[in-house]
């Protein structure tokens, strides 16, 4: 058989013409951002942080400000993955005939946040909620919409979306929330992920609270959203003046967030003045957010 020999010019040419596809290929994949979705077992979270916090994991003895929470998490994630854009929160609860309750739907409402629900049982347990995660775990990796994932979960049914998300390039990171005694996340399921972050008692205690109404609201009354606002609007006023523009115009790029120490100080403030607490209050809170914005925008 004939062996047919390249001409040394022609294959140097479509070595060089390789070299060059390569090279283009890897200049565009340079230009695409990174992004990254955070992935929130409601369940553990709620029973996590409740038991570091308030020390009970029944929802009903404690308030979640899951509003203030949600941007910590978004805030948080932008300091980790710096080179990333956010796509969304993906919040996964347990409802009844999965019938979104009156929380679950101001969380819906919440910018850059979907709720997907699994049902809840006679028990209170939930059903479907880690099928859900993996599902879109593997769907948002295969379709390189993602490139990290941080995962706030514990359970070890979890191991396979993580393995799943994996199978298609993603890098998957699991956040947990720390333990008054032992561990509360599956040990298969710390083995499996990319890397591991744990919160400790300090970053869920501003947005817990045990549900027990304090005095003055009983005389006081719930304020409405636009006597919220204007508080709002007072406290970035106030801000302004005392701190000045430069030190406040740094946070304009980051709307409609605040960072989390911002926030809680902006929470802390405005309960002062009302005379009310707004823990787990989300429509007062975001009320709140946007008299502040509101007046700032106004001035630049």
């Amino acid at each position: 058989m004939e062996v047919m020999n390249d001409d040394p010019a022609a294959l140097s040419a479509r070595i060089d013409r390789t070299n060059e596809l390569l090279q283009r290929m890897l200049a565009e994949v340079a230009k695409t951002p990174s992004t990254h979705a955070i992935f929130v077992d409601a369940g553990y979270l709620y029973a996590a942080a409740g038991r570091l916090v308030a020390g009970t994991e029944d929802r009903r003895a404690f308030d979640l400000d899951a509003e203030g929470l949600i941007d910590a998490l978004i805030d948080k994630a932008r300091t980790i993955f710096a080179d990333s854009r956010l796509l969304r929160v993906y919040w996964y609860d347990g409802a009844r005939r999965r019938i979104h309750t009156a929380e679950q739907q101001s969380i819906a409402e919440l910018p850059d946040v979907k709720v997907r629900l699994g049902n809840l049982n006679s028990s209170n347990q939930q059903k479907g909620v880690d099928s859900l995660i993996r599902t879109d775990l593997e769907s948002l990796a295969r379709h390189r919409a993602i490139s990290d994932a941080a995962l706030l979960g514990g359970d070890e049914d979890l191991v396979s979306a993580v393995e799943a998300a994996q199978g298609y390039g993603a890098r998957v990171h699991l956040w947990g929330i720390e333990a008054p005694e032992g561990r509360n996340q599956a040990e298969p399921l710390l083995w499996e992920v990319d890397s591991q972050r744990t919160f400790d008692l300090d970053f869920f205690k501003p947005y817990v609270s045990r549900r027990t109404a304090p005095a003055n609201e009983a005389s006081t009354g719930r304020p409405t959203r636009e006597d919220v606002r204007f508080v709002g609007a007072q406290i970035a006023a106030k801000w302004l003046a005392a701190r000045g523009r430069d030190t406040l115009v740094e946070l304009l790029p980051g709307h409609p967030y605040l960072p989390g120490s911002v926030d809680q100080d902006l929470l802390v403030e405005a309960e002062g003045l009302l005379q009310y607490s707004l823990r787990g209050q989300a429509d007062l809170r975001r009320a709140l957010r946007d008299g502040f914005w509101e007046h700032l925008r106004t001035q630049y």
